[in-house]
């Protein structure tokens, strides 16, 4: 056969074959250049969702009461949407359209979580004759009840029977309710190690109280309330109390408008740092009391049968262990507050379960409520590092599913975390400061901090800037703390490899660095809102 023959016959054969695969591959960038797109679309739409939340909370004073709350996630789902539509508009979907592709989103909190998804509205008879805007039966979009991060256990501690549920939260705040030996019980508090001092040895009598070998001393608290203005506060259950008459007198902000506290007379020195480790003393010494037997595995479903969280090798992830495994910094095992400690893994797990398994009931159930789009919606498979992200911090989890991007259905989903909120106060959450309102802040790995300085601790959230209303209702801007971020730490952001053992690193640090931080660390976690604490501490009032 002549070779122009040949020829002929490998171009009618390899010209096909060419065209297709060009054209498959140039199918395959389009579709990767797409799912690109929409994840960047997706990750700023979560965003703007997550700073809208973190303003309106930032910004004010009843952002921690649940009917404020709601408020304010809601308007942060509204902003995503809007978002997410002023990103899609190019690509020809809208708002009403988008929201059909969206199965869930998660608002992650301190001691629990909002699922933002579709439910059959159920109304009851006397509902129904009352209410015309919302037929029953119909499939609405909203915010489902609040999920507790919450584990039931069955099982005998310390000779003692017990039926209660442990409700865990982003630290070691824990709440247990339930029945010990036939008693009803109902108690709170932070899970400490290595609380010390008079109060610890004199039968709960002494005054003065040490943690880490670190004695917790009282302190006077200042900031600004407006750009010239600077005075002493107190922190009470999420607000803080002003005075500038010495104590006569103190108000407080109410979404930027100032209220008398009438009545109220509190001390000027700040002793909340120190009832902190107090109230964490007794309550851990109640855990060891009643519940230092307890073990992982006595944790049972609705049904009371042992609850199982199987992973990828079979093995059950919440073990056999002891939870509540105290020690101290200088044992072995070490502290109940360091990261890998059995208390923290177990929390931990039942964040994690909780969530995982809530979800995916959500987002599997999507399919019954959605008529407009043929997708299979189900719950993607997280990474471990985005778990960890998702377990240990304030975040938004926002998923889209079902959209056509050529090649294949586009299924994808955005975490986006915030350390800087009302929420919880985190043990990276807490800054030094120079005592110079003109100096620096710090963060606690900061290689230049001086244990030969005196330092005051701050939560991060008091150098963020504040709106305040003036008398003629215009608006104004100020920052509660006026010290400027040090650049070690705040701009470039390093942290060494021995701040990874964070306590043990603070403790390295020396005695005025970590009296600084402790104090600071206490003080903020104890003047958090609780709905535990509705009423005014007790160590406040100035009698």
């Amino acid at each position: 056969m002549r070779i122009q023959n040949l020829a002929v016959i490998f171009i009618i054969i390899i010209l096909p074959i060419s065209l297709v695969l060009s054209s498959y591959t140039q199918n395959q960038v389009k579709t990767l250049s797409l799912q690109i797109s929409y994840d960047n679309k997706l990750n700023n739409a979560t965003y703007d969702a997550l700073k809208a939340f973190k303003l309106n909370t930032l910004n004010s004073s009843t952002s921690n009461m649940a009917n404020s709350k709601l408020k304010d996630i809601e308007a942060s789902i509204n902003t995503f949407f809007n978002s997410i539509a002023s990103n899609f508009n190019m690509a020809g979907y809208d708002k009403d359209v988008l929201k059909h592709y969206v199965p869930a989103l998660v608002y992650t909190m301190y001691d629990g979580y909002y699922i933002y998804s579709p439910y059959k509205n159920t109304l009851t008879d006397s509902e129904k004759a009352k209410s015309e805007t919302l037929p029953d039966g119909e499939n609405l979009y909203g915010l489902k009840p609040y999920i507790y991060y919450s584990c039931r256990y069955k099982g005998s501690s310390n000779s003692k029977d017990y039926d209660v549920v442990i409700t865990y939260a982003l630290d070691n705040y824990i709440t247990v309710q339930g029945i010990i030996d036939g008693t009803a019980v109902y108690k709170y508090g932070y899970l400490l190690d290595n609380i010390g001092g008079d109060y610890t040895n004199n039968g709960n009598s002494g005054k003065d109280i040490t943690y880490r070998g670190i004695e917790i001393k009282e302190e006077t608290l200042q900031e600004y309330i407006d750009k010239d203005n600077k005075l002493t506060y107190v922190r009470i259950n999420g607000t803080k109390y002003y005075t500038e008459d010495n104590g006569n007198t103190w108000y407080y902000y109410l979404n930027g408008d100032k209220m008398q506290q009438v009545g109220a007379k509190y001390k000027t020195i700040n002793e909340e740092g120190k009832q902190y480790y107090k109230e964490a003393y007794d309550f851990t010494q109640w855990i060891k009391d009643n519940l230092i037997d307890l073990k992982a595995s006595n944790a049972v479903d609705e049904k009371g049968e042992t609850l199982k969280d199987v992973d990828e090798q079979g093995k059950n992830k919440f073990g056999t262990y002891k939870i509540f495994d105290f020690g101290g910094k200088d044992s072995q095992e070490g502290s109940i507050e360091d990261a890998d400690s059995n208390f923290n893994q177990h929390r931990l797990a039942v964040i994690r379960y909780s969530i995982e398994k809530n979800l995916s009931v959500a987002i599997a159930n999507y399919n019954r409520y959605t008529t407009t789009i043929s997708a299979n919606f189900q719950m993607p498979k997280l990474e471990e590092d985005e778990w960890t992200k998702i377990i240990n911090n304030v975040s938004i989890i926002s998923f889209l599913q079902g959209l056509n991007i050529g090649g294949k259905v586009y299924n994808g989903y955005s975490i986006i975390t915030n350390t800087e909120n009302e929420e919880v106060v985190r043990d990276d959450a807490i800054y030094l400061a120079d005592l110079d309102d003109y100096g620096n802040y710090y963060r606690v790995t900061d290689s230049t901090l001086n244990n030969n300085t005196d330092y005051i601790g701050v939560l991060n959230l008091d150098f963020e800037r504040r709106v305040k209303l003036n008398d003629d209702g215009s608006e104004s801007y100020f920052f509660p703390k006026k010290q400027l971020g040090s650049y070690t730490s705040i701009v470039n952001n390093f942290v060494s490899e021995e701040a990874q053992d964070f306590y043990k690193y603070i403790d390295g640090k020396g005695e005025n660095i970590a009296k600084a931080y402790y104090t600071a660390l206490g003080r903020e976690r104890y003047g958090m809102y609780r709905i535990n604490n509705l009423q005014i501490n007790e160590i406040n009032k100035n009698d």
